[in-house]
């Protein structure tokens, strides 16, 4: 406590801000960087996404750390990427305890630490020492009639008020507001059942332009209009006690939208969310546009750095302060033209035999995708055989959804072939594509003498990173994710992780 009050004596006298920064984090489940309005989207509605956005920082390349629920999360706590987490790698895994996160920082420094919806999830925290959610002390009393079937009945916003309720007064807080939506299942038809237009639907390059499709993306719009709901009710809670402008307030998702080649894929629908920070008293020069290629590990280092504690060692990521400040057009300029993400996956939902997962990483710069993909005899979406699933589904990596089963169905019917491919076919050792030509990362030109030495540079500053931040695939070391316990529920019974050798 000692400590705390040290951090607003300074923050005080030196006139820097008011006090310590509140941080209210809040994270959909599942949402592609193009579904805001603010990010170009013509029919989904976000109106407290747009005003982050506007009065604050907007990224256009943010990258979750791996495309799927728990190792992201597990990244966002703990400012590191996958590959040096052990367990948490894996989805349906765990957080070991050694693991520092950037809650469990705050509040031993004195910050009131609490979340509601999904936080850190999937997975059992009691098999990595833990006794509590790492996101902090879990609100739940208040509910709500959901609009649609599918959608969590959990009153976010209103739980959120619960917990500054409970704040002391002058006390710095961090909350984490986690929506289960836009994750699947959704009620079919809900998005034109409330007035949404299909025609209007910007069908990615990834998907084939049906109406299957557009309707099937309206149903998951809902979903998101309900996240953001969620978010401008919790910043009218700030504003009425008069502590918005002193709380950086994040919006981003966990990863890419829950579709076919999206979720659980490297490429840019499964990777890129949206992100904006808004925090007046420390982001100078608001309604500024970055485009500097960043991941969500880097808010970890960022809320640590913001309160004026210093960042563990253990947490590779880099702070974005530096953009808070915008230190210098030319800096920031440059900043953005070296800057890259990086991106991994491990074993997802546990759906091919012996529970083996697909161990890719990836480079992302402003112009290249670069994907390493270690085992490419393994299907990337999930065996075909339901038999090797632990959801005893087809393509398990893949959610059950009416797009997949429309690309599944017609198969070998003309002008579904190809969409097919790119959602659950095999994919090479490598992978290049040149993101501004081809946004949707259709054709894949590695291989291609044009752009070699593309190739090998990109090759080399991925390997260069991961030797770096101690990846074991790439140091020869002991790579366990595929014999690490899996503790999601298994409709599968026969279904089973090998022992390891």
């Amino acid at each position: 406590m000692l400590f705390r009050y040290v951090l607003v004596f300074l923050f005080t006298v030196l006139g820097l801000f008011a006090g310590p920064p509140n941080i209210l984090f809040c994270i959909s489940d599942d949402q592609s960087y193009a579904h805001t309005g603010a990010n170009g989207d013509p029919v989904v509605k976000t109106p407290a996404f747009d005003r982050v956005a506007r009065e604050g920082i907007r990224f256009t390349h943010a990258f979750c750390d791996a495309p799927t629920c728990g190792p992201s999360r597990s990244a966002i706590l703990t400012g590191q990427p996958i590959w040096r987490l052990e367990e948490a790698g894996n989805i349906h895994s765990t957080l070991p305890k050694k693991f520092l996160t950037y809650a469990e920082l705050l509040k031993n420094a004195g910050y009131a630490t609490g979340f509601t919806g999904k936080g850190w999830s999937p997975g059992r925290l009691a098999a990595g020492g833990r006794d509590a959610n790492p996101a902090g002390e879990e609100f739940k009393k208040k509910t709500l009639k959901p609009s649609f079937r599918h959608m969590s009945n959990k009153d976010y916003a209103s739980n959120f008020e619960d917990f500054l309720s409970q704040v002391k007064k002058d006390q710095p807080f961090c909350f984490w507001l986690g929506t289960h939506e836009p994750h699947r299942g959704f009620e079919a038809g809900a998005g034109e059942r409330s007035g949404k237009d299909p025609s209007k639907v910007i069908v990615p390059k990834i998907f084939p332009d049906h109406p299957v499709v557009r309707s099937d993306i309206l149903d998951y719009y809902v979903e998101v209009e309900h996240f953001d709901q969620m978010v401008a009710r919790a910043m009218k809670s700030l504003e009425k006690s008069g502590q918005l402008d002193n709380t950086i307030v994040v919006v981003t998702s966990d990863h890419g939208m829950p579709f076919p080649r999206a979720k659980a894929s490297l490429h840019d629908d499964g990777s890129r969310v949206p992100l904006a920070i808004r925090w007046p008293k420390g982001i100078k020069d608001s309604g500024r546009t970055v485009d500097a290629c960043v991941n969500l590990s880097s808010l970890a280092p960022t809320f640590l750095t913001a309160a004026g504690l210093q960042v563990p060692d253990m947490m590779t990521a880099a702070s974005l302060m530096h953009v808070f400040s915008n230190a210098g057009t030319p800096n920031l300029r440059a900043y953005q033209d070296k800057s890259a993400a990086f991106i991994a996956m491990e074993r997802h939902d546990g759906c091919r035999k012996g529970g083996k997962g697909y161990p890719c990483r990836a480079i992302r710069t402003g112009e290249y995708l670069y994907i390493k993909n270690f085992k490419p005899d393994r299907w990337p979406a999930g065996n075909p055989d339901r038999e090797f699933c632990a959801r005893y589904i087809p393509f398990g990596e893949v959610d059950s959804s009416p797009t997949k089963s429309l690309l599944m169905d017609n198969k070998d019917k003309p002008g579904f072939k190809r969409f097919y491919d790119l959602a659950f076919a095999k994919r090479p050792a490598e992978e290049l594509y040149h993101v501004t030509k081809d946004p949707g990362q259709i054709v894949n030109l590695a291989g291609n003498s044009k752009y070699a030495v593309v190739q090998k540079k990109l090759a080399a500053r991925l390997q260069e990173h991961l030797v770096r931040t101690k990846d074991p695939r790439v140091l020869g070391l002991d790579a366990p994710w595929d014999y690490y316990p899996y503790y999601g529920a298994r409709r599968n019974k026969n279904w089973r992780v090998d022992p390891k050798p």
